[in-house]
C-alpha cells in the first residue's frame, strides 16, 4: 500500500527569517483501473481505501449497482517489470452476468485529481441512466442538521490535519450521524471511495441519506450522487451551473455555500426544513 502522506524538506520563510524545516505532504500517485483484467482507467489519487475507489467509480459509471456485481478487487502482481507489486494497479472481477464497461475511443478515461470530467466526449456521455430514482427520496433534514455538517466532516478528517491538503466527503444520516468518511487530493476520488465502502456494505441504494463535501459542488459529483441513490448532496463552496441543472431534473437536493448558519438551497428545497420559518422566505 502506497504512503498517504509524504515528508518533504522546505525553505520556509518567517517574519523574514528564513530555514529549512520538513513539511507533510498529501501523498499523490496514479492508480489503474482494471476490469476483468482489461485497463479502464487511471486517476491520480492519495493511496489508501483503492478497492472502494474501484468500486465506487465503476457505480459512477452505471456498471455495478450492488454488492454481488461485484466478484472480487484486488491489487496487481507483477506489476512492474521486475515483477514487483505497485499497490497501483486495481484489478475489478464483475459478477456472472454483469456488462463490462466500453472503453470506446470516445472517450478517454484518464482522469486527475482536479476534474474528473476531463476527457470526456460531451456532457450527453454522462448523463448515465441511474438505477434509482431520488426523486421520490421521502428524506427530511433540520436546517441545524445540515449547518452542523461541514464542522463534523473536519473533525473526522484524519490526514488533513497533518497535510491541509485534502478534500473529504462524508456520508450522514438525516439525523447527522457518520456513516462513512474518506479523505483524497481529489473530491471525485473521496466521493467514489464512499459510494464504494456503501456497495460494499451493501448499502445502495443510500435512501435517506446527506453526502456532504469539501469544497464546491461539481456536475459530476451530482452525477455520482444520483447513481449512488444518494438524495441530497450539500458543498461548503459553490455549485456549478450545471450541477444545479442536473439535481434539479433528477430531484436531488443540492446545498452550496453552507457556511456557518446560512446556506443556499439551488434545488429540492423541501427537504431541508426549519421550525420558525420557511427557509424559501
Amino acid at each position: 500500500m502506497g504512503r498517504v502522506t509524504v515528508r518533504r524538506r522546505v525553505l520556509q520563510v518567517r517574519d523574514g527569517v528564513r530555514g529549512q524545516a520538513p513539511d507533510l505532504l498529501a501523498a499523490e500517485e496514479p492508480m489503474e483501473i482494471r476490469v476483468n483484467g482489461r485497463p479502464l482507467t487511471v486517476t491520480m489519487r492519495t493511496p489508501g481505501h483503492d478497492f472502494e475507489l474501484a468500486a465506487g467509480f465503476l457505480v459512477s459509471e452505471g456498471v455495478v449497482h450492488a454488492a454481488p456485481d461485484v466478484a472480487g478487487i484486488r491489487y496487481c502482481a507483477g506489476a512492474t517489470a521486475e515483477g514487483l507489486n505497485t499497490y497501483n494497479v486495481v484489478d475489478v472481477v464483475l459478477g456472472a452476468g454483469v456488462t463490462p464497461p466500453d472503453a470506446s475511443l470516445e472517450r478517454n478515461f484518464y482522469t486527475t485529481s482536479s476534474c474528473g470530467l476531463c476527457g470526456k466526449a460531451s456532457l450527453d456521455a454522462v448523463r448515465t441512466t441511474a438505477a434509482w430514482s431520488v426523486e421520490d427520496d421521502p428524506l427530511r433534514v433540520h436546517a441545524a442538521v445540515v449547518t452542523s455538517l461541514p464542522d463534523r466532516l473536519r473533525e473526522a478528517q484524519r490526514v488533513f490535519e497533518s497535510t491541509g491538503g485534502l478534500h473529504a466527503a462524508g456520508l450522514f444520516t438525516a439525523d447527522g450521524e457518520l456513516l462513512c468518511v474518506r479523505e483524497d487530493v481529489g473530491r471525485h476520488n473521496a466521493v467514489d471511495k464512499v459510494i464504494g465502502h456503501a456497495l460494499i456494505e451493501g448499502m445502495l441504494p443510500a435512501r435517506g441519506t446527506v453526502l456532504m463535501v469539501s469544497g464546491r459542488a461539481s456536475f459530476e459529483l451530482v452525477q455520482k450522487a444520483v447513481m449512488a441513490g444518494i438524495p441530497m448532496l450539500a458543498a461548503v463552496s459553490a455549485p456549478s451551473s450545471l450541477a444545479a441543472e442536473l439535481a434539479a431534473e433528477a430531484g436531488l437536493t443540492l446545498v452550496g455555500f453552507l457556511r456557518g448558519e446560512s446556506m443556499n438551497i439551488y434545488a429540492g428545497p423541501d427537504r431541508v426544513f426549519a421550525d420558525a420559518a420557511s427557509l424559501a422566505q
